[in-house]
């Protein structure tokens, strides 16, 4: 059964790094959100070259997607940020949650 959060309240920095980056002004938050594309594309070369991990995003992160493709949240309709927050999905939640963490300090500096 699922709950009535989101996907992103679950993890703390990542909550708060989505109100940061709500409040970040466009060009600023387009320039993260390339920077996080190339990270993550990086991660996952890694990823794959380890053919031991499994990746395996999770029904609550399944539906989130699916709600990001229909464009309802304010992320949805910046396509850049959308774009990085879907590639971000699909890493393994530990990694996903380490790099909204690392968003989060960054920018509440």
């Amino acid at each position: 059964m699922l709950n009535n959060r989101r996907w992103y309240d679950s993890n703390e920095h990542t909550e708060k790094a989505l109100a940061l980056l709500k409040d970040m002004d466009e060009n600023r938050r387009r320039a993260l959100a390339k920077d996080l594309t190339a990270f993550v594309r990086q991660i996952k070369e890694i990823r794959e070259e380890d053919e031991e991990s499994d990746v395996s995003i999770g029904i609550d992160r399944v539906l989130g997607l699916y709600k990001i493709s229909n464009s309802r949240r304010w992320y949805d309709k910046v396509s850049i940020l959308s774009y990085a927050l879907k590639t971000m999905s699909t890493l393994p939640k530990e990694d996903f949650y380490n790099i909204m963490e690392g968003v989060h300090s960054t920018l509440a500096k």
